[in-house]
C-alpha cells in the first residue's frame, strides 16, 4: 500500500536534526559507499540500490542518522520515483527512540524546501508509523505500485 503526505501540513523538526545523543544529517560523499555497504548487510540490496541513487542526485536526498560516529539509520527520497519518499531504515538495537521519525521528518522537510507538496510513501510496511509522524493516509487501489513486477532474486 502506498500513502499520501501533505508536505504543508507536516509537524515540525527539532531544531538542527538531532535528537539526544543522535545527529541527523546528509551524508558526505566519502561516507558513500559505508553507507551502501551497511544497508546492504543490515537491510536488503534493493533498499541499498535505491539509496545509492539517492546518493547521486544533486542535492543528496538521503538523510542519515549518526549515533556515537556509527550509522543508525537512513532514509531516502526521489529515489525510485520523484516525489517519493523512503526507504527507511533504522538500526534493530535504535528502534522506538525517535531515530525514525527524525530521519522521516528531515526528508519531509527538505522535499517541501525542494517545492513538492506532497510526497508518496510506497510499499509502506508500517503505516502506523507514517500516520503518526506524518499524517499520512492510504492511497486506495495502490497495491502493488510502483513495486508490482520488479526483478526479484
Amino acid at each position: 500500500m502506498d500513502m499520501l503526505i501533505k508536505l504543508y501540513d507536516v509537524p515540525a523538526a527539532e531544531a538542527g536534526g538531532e535528537a539526544a545523543d543522535m545527529l541527523c544529517r546528509k551524508p558526505l560523499a566519502p561516507e558513500h559507499s559505508l553507507i551502501i555497504e551497511w544497508i546492504a548487510s543490515e537491510f536488503s540490496q534493493g533498499w541499498a540500490s535505491e539509496t545509492q541513487v539517492a546518493l547521486s542526485n544533486r542535492p543528496v536526498s538521503v538523510f542519515v542518522a549518526l549515533r556515537a560516529g556509527g550509522l543508525i539509520g537512513f532514509c531516502c527520497y526521489d529515489a525510485t520515483a520523484r516525489g517519493f519518499v523512503g526507504p527507511i531504515g533504522v538500526a534493530e538495537q535504535a528502534r522506538g527512540s525517535g531515530v525514525g521519525a527524525a530521519l522521516l521528518l528531515a526528508c519531509l522537510h527538505d522535499m517541501r524546501t525542494m517545492g513538492y507538496a506532497y510526497a508518496v510513501a510506497g510499499a509502506v510496511g508500517a503505516p502506523e508509523f507514517f500516520h503518526r509522524v506524518a499524517s499520512a493516509t492510504e492511497i486506495e487501489r495502490s497495491t502493488p505500485g510502483i513495486y508490482g513486477g520488479m526483478l526479484k532474486r
